[in-house]
Formats: C-alpha cells, sequence, structure tokens
C-alpha cells in the first residue's frame, strides 16, 4: 500500500485506496476495512501519542536511548516481558510501543495540562487535561483528520491489519 496508508485519511478515502491495490473484495480486505473503522472511532489516550507509564504519567525518554534503541539486539524484544523484569530502557521501550501515532513529542507538560506537538508539524498541536483525562477538543481518532498529516506507527499499522 502507498504512503497514504501510512497516515490518517478518512474512512472513503482509505476504503478506495485500499480496493484499488487489492482489487477485490475477500474476508482479508472486508476485515482490514472494518479494522479501520473502529480503529478511527478509538476514544483517544495520551498513550496514543506519547510513552507513558501505567497510570498515563509522561515517561521521560532515558539518557542516550536513541544509541541504546539503534543496536540491533535491542530491536526485537519482547514487549510482553514483566515491567518488574525490564530496566529502565526496555520499559520505556514497551511504553513507546503502545504509541498509535508517530512524531509527536511534549512540548509542555503542566500540572493539569499536557501539550503535544508533532515533530513534521508544529500546527498539529494537542492539549490533554490531566484532570478529566481527556484532549481538549479531540474525542476520537476520527476527530484528528481535520489536520493535514497525522502519521500511524506501526503498531497501528498492526492493529488495523496492514502490517504482519
Amino acid at each position: 500500500m502507498s504512503t497514504a496508508a501510512q497516515m490518517l485519511v478518512p474512512m472513503t478515502d482509505f476504503v478506495i485506496e485500499y480496493y484499488s491495490h487489492e482489487g477485490y473484495a475477500d474476508l482479508h480486505t472486508l476485515k482490514v476495512m472494518n479494522n479501520y473503522a473502529k480503529f478511527l472511532k478509538m476514544p483517544l489516550s495520551l498513550e496514543m501519542f506519547v510513552a507513558t507509564d501505567h497510570l498515563g504519567n509522561i515517561l521521560k525518554e532515558p539518557k542516550n536511548y536513541s544509541d541504546w534503541k539503534s543496536l540491533s539486539h535491542n530491536k526485537n524484544l519482547d514487549v510482553n516481558e514483566s515491567p518488574s523484569m525490564l530496566d529502565e530502557y526496555k520499559y520505556y521501550n514497551r511504553a513507546e510501543s503502545k504509541r498509535l501515532f508517530d512524531g509527536f513529542q511534549v512540548a509542555y507538560n503542566g500540572f493539569s495540562v499536557v501539550r503535544i506537538v508533532a515533530d513534521y508539524n508544529k500546527n498539529i498541536e494537542l492539549s490533554f487535561s490531566k484532570v478529566d483525562g481527556k484532549f481538549q477538543h479531540y474525542t476520537t481518532i476520527e476527530s484528528l483528520l481535520g489536520f493535514d498529516a497525522v502519521f500511524l506507527s506501526t503498531t497501528a499499522l498492526k492493529k488495523i491489519g496492514l502490517k504482519s
């Protein structure tokens, strides 16, 4: 599938794009389309964008994390290991692997609000209320379609059924 498959797109665009490459609607195609529809309806959470702990608190990236992650023996870790068995790098890696969207970073982490922005477009900005645990002005993944480009992570593509 094209680069558009890695971006969040409206359901109609997704169906047209996917069907044009597949050429027929088999059970797998229908399942992928159903998965994408369910994906769009998912309520937003902070862990979809940035690494958080099990309580939803933002995790600070460990020192030299990108160097650690680039080592070949650290690329295919079992992310289902018990957190008590993981060191700081593996714990952060597990939290990072839950993200559904790529390219977001914390711009502000205050007492009651977290503001995140897309690395690739600073106009894509979301505010998350720590008080009620919700994003301000956005409720579901589908509500993000108003932005020019929001990129899906490998985890999201697997969830939809576009990657194994």
